[in-house]
């Protein structure tokens, strides 16, 4: 609906200043021509917006002009009220403040929508967190976001996966990222983007130099380009493996990163054959917890990477044995 676009358009003036018409038409999924019809509506409206064109140009509301919104729909007071899990406003340092700005939000919702809210709040819940995702080393996020909210380089000392000394690195941060309850800083290094998991983060220095983002780019500009970069990641490595019917359900859930050819979910053999793909050999090791629940068809060389590999845990326990003995 125009009268939407018209309050979202205001909405996002007030929050951000000046804004590129294109950055508008981006946001609203309309035309640039639809914004600038849209700027001469609210003009004629009597809110004080205007447009300057060129290379620096945008469109901006009148300095110091404000005004309060609180028409909320009841779909979007419900909304406000689905909330993530605490442990990520938590790990921020804003759990209190949150429950806060929803008392108040609350307070201001029309008398009719009030219960729905609450109702909604008692209902709905959004766990980001995975199901068995280990331990993790608690991630020290409070140097990390006052680079981020100062706009400042970062001085980091980082363990890699699979490295036991951390290197140091010099980034400037774009922002920080929950995905399934970890947490990742987005950041530039030589203007390359990066990312880091917080909880490998072994000391970080906010330094007194200003960050250098590129550009026009954004955070989420960063982290979608990082994310393709991760999912679309070429696993080099095609393995067909067959695996008992009583267990194909687990396996499933448990490979789900690594499918590369859904099984044939009719028929009633015993055996399923799926295909998967990993980067290098190695890591079909695991498949060995579904012990002969899972064989690997091919290629040769991961059938005999699993064999020595339960040939060597053979030979470990056996060892123990006669230690015992």
């Amino acid at each position: 609906m125009k009268a939407d676009r018209l309050l979202s358009i205001l909405l996002l003036l007030q929050t951000r200043g000046r804004v590129p018409a294109h950055e508008l038409a981006e946001r609203l999924e309309v035309s640039v021509r639809t914004i600038y019809r849209d700027v001469e509506a609210l003009s004629a409206s009597g809110v004080p917006v205007y447009a300057e064109r060129g290379r620096h140009g945008g469109i901006e509301l009148l300095a110091g002009f404000r005004t309060d919104v609180t028409g909320l729909t009841a779909d979007e007071s419900r909304a406000l009220f689905i909330l993530a899990a605490q442990g990520a406003h938590a790990a921020l340092g804003l759990d209190v403040a949150l429950g806060s700005a929803l008392r108040k939000v609350m307070a201001a919702l029309p008398a009719p929508y009030r219960p729905a809210a609450e109702v909604t709040s008692r209902r709905i819940l959004v766990d980001a967190t995975r199901w068995k995702g280990g331990p993790q080393r608690p991630a020290d996020l409070d140097v990390l976001q006052d680079a981020v909210f100062a706009d400042r380089r970062l001085r980091l000392r980082y363990r890699h996966s699979g490295e036991q000394e951390p290197r140091t690195y010099t980034v400037d941060p774009y922002g920080l990222v929950s995905k399934a309850g970890v947490w990742y800083l987005v950041a530039d290094r030589r203007t390359r983007p990066r990312l880091f998991r917080a909880d490998r983060v072994r000391s970080a220095t906010v330094l007194d130099e200003p960050v250098r983002r590129r550009p026009g780019v954004e955070l989420g500009d960063v982290w979608g380009v990082l994310r393709r970069q991760v999912e679309e990641r070429p696993g080099g490595l095609d393995v067909t493996v067959r695996v008992r019917r009583d267990r194909l359900d687990m396996f499933m859930r448990l490979n789900a990163a690594q499918l590369a050819r859904l099984p044939d979910a009719g028929g009633e053999d015993e055996w399923v054959t799926v295909g998967l793909s990993y980067g290098v050999v190695g890591e079909a090791r695991q498949l060995l917890p579904f012990a002969d629940h899972v064989e690997v068809l091919t290629p040769p060389e991961v059938r005999a990477e699993l064999a020595a590999a339960a040939a060597s845990v053979t030979a470990l326990y056996q060892r123990a044995g006669h230690a015992d003995s």
